[in-house]
């Protein structure tokens, strides 16, 4: 049995040290194109088609896309926007490519038999009035002490966009003087 599993692990080193010697001398400017009239795809990296979008994911750079896009999924604007609106509540998670905030629940300390949760969708790369939904929920303290689903303040999902919509155009209208100066 000793000689069986000595010569499973001798295979084993052999078979790793073959594939560690193949990888040895490969250096990406030895690649020959197998179609020369194929584009190279390393001399125009910036630019390149991905699923994120022309150019890739970039998500430490430095430059603000023209309509606000950046490199996240969604708008920036709406995206920094969402998250200082909303920044009085604990947030959950946040997706910023699929533009997606969740927060927890949260009541305020003048009203703890009521709380609230928020879900903020960014539907789009552009800064408009209908690239965010609000989700408002509330709950109230029912006489046993637990929680129960209540009606939500009519238009208040709407105010909540609005502020965020508000806060999004002073934030592009501050990058924008940046810029300039």
């Amino acid at each position: 049995m000793k000689v069986f599993a000595s010569r499973i692990v001798l295979a084993a080193g052999l078979a790793a040290g073959l594939m560690l010697g193949a990888c040895e001398s490969y250096e990406p400017g030895e690649v020959e194109k197998t179609n020369p009239k194929e584009p190279d795809v390393w001399d125009d990296w910036e630019n390149r088609d991905t699923i994120f979008g022309k150019g890739g994911l970039n998500l430490f750079g430095d430059e603000v896309a023209p309509e606000g896009g950046g490199n996240l999924g969604v708008n920036s604007f709406l995206w920094r926007a969402s998250l200082d609106t909303i920044s009085f509540m604990p947030v959950n998670s946040a997706d910023p490519f699929g533009g997606v905030i969740i927060t927890d629940w949260h009541s305020t300390s003048e009203s703890p038999s009521e709380r609230f949760k928020l879900n903020v969708y960014i539907l789009g790369r552009t800064l408009r009035a209908d690239g965010v939904r609000v989700a408002l929920f509330r709950q109230v303290r029912d006489a046993a002490g637990g929680w129960r689903d209540a009606a939500v303040p009519e238009g208040a999902s709407t105010q909540i966009e609005d502020s965020i919509l508000t806060r999004a155009r002073q934030i592009r209208s501050a990058t924008l003087v940046e810029q300039e100066n």
